[in-house]
């Protein structure tokens, strides 16, 4: 394995019992990302109680850059998230669900629009089109993207998009708490970081049933929703540092 700093690019997935859909999604994300060599995938195993330690052992002969990590029991998407950026070896960071839905074909493109819009970007978050979810889960969100979108004005239309990159140093700035993932543009714009975006196409899941989500709900999310408000309420000026006469990136008036 490279050390961190040969690597470019960490591939970072929570998973929850998805012991059918671990082999064929990470040949996908090998094959999609073949052009950012050299990167690492990590995948996070967040509690399963089904064979997906069994299915991610068997492929690691088979991909060398997988790494697995393994939290003992279930602690939430967010937290699996974080701790696959914390053991990430590369400066940018992908992320993307586990289930399928998100196409890591994509993962090039949103890289190259992170990289183009500069160092003073923090986070290039993907948009769903084409969703493929439930006619009820779709409504949900739809409504909690509006409620969310004029409460904190993130300019964004789908925070809940599993297919992000975003720079590993940035994340880390980050105030931590569970759903996290879901308000990383307007936490990302807090710390004084342009968010830019790329629409990506929805797809079904392989197999299974969903173990994540539930954050689609308003109702689930109203106080985390709350206390991102308020960060960003605290928060009301950005320093600009200055270095050498060079203003310091993601530090802006």
């Amino acid at each position: 394995m490279p050390d961190r700093e040969a690597i470019r690019l960490s591939v970072v997935v929570p998973v929850k019992n998805e012991a059918g859909n671990i082999a064929p999604l990470v040949a996908e994300i090998a094959a999609a990302c073949a052009p950012l060599r050299p990167f690492e995938i990590i995948y996070v195993d967040d509690g399963s109680t089904d064979a997906t330690p069994t299915a991610l052992a068997a492929l690691r002969a088979h991909h060398p850059e997988l790494r697995v990590l393994r939290h003992r029991e279930s602690c939430g998407q967010s937290a699996a998230v974080r701790t696959g950026v914390l053991a990430a070896r590369g400066d940018l960071v992908a992320t993307l669900d586990g289930d399928g839905q998100n196409d890591p074909a994509f993962i090039p493109g949103l890289a190259a629009t992170l990289d183009a819009a500069g160092p003073g970007a923090g986070l290039a978050q993907g948009q769903r089109v084409g969703r493929k979810d439930g006619r009820r889960k779709m409504i949900q969100s739809r409504i909690a993207n509006g409620v969310r979108g004029r409460i904190l004005k993130d300019a964004t239309r789908d925070t809940g998009c599993g297919l992000k990159v975003f720079r590993r140093e940035v994340y880390l700035r980050l105030p931590y708490f569970d759903a996290l993932h879901r308000f990383m543009p307007a936490l990302v714009a807090r710390e004084g970081f342009a968010v830019v975006h790329g629409d990506v196409v929805d797809r079904p899941r392989f197999t299974g049933r969903s173990n994540y989500g539930l954050f689609d709900r308003l109702w689930v999310g109203i106080l985390d929703l709350a206390g991102v408000w308020w960060l960003i309420r605290r928060r009301r000026r950005v320093p600009q540092v200055v270095q050498g006469g060079q203003v310091v990136p993601g530090k802006t008036e």
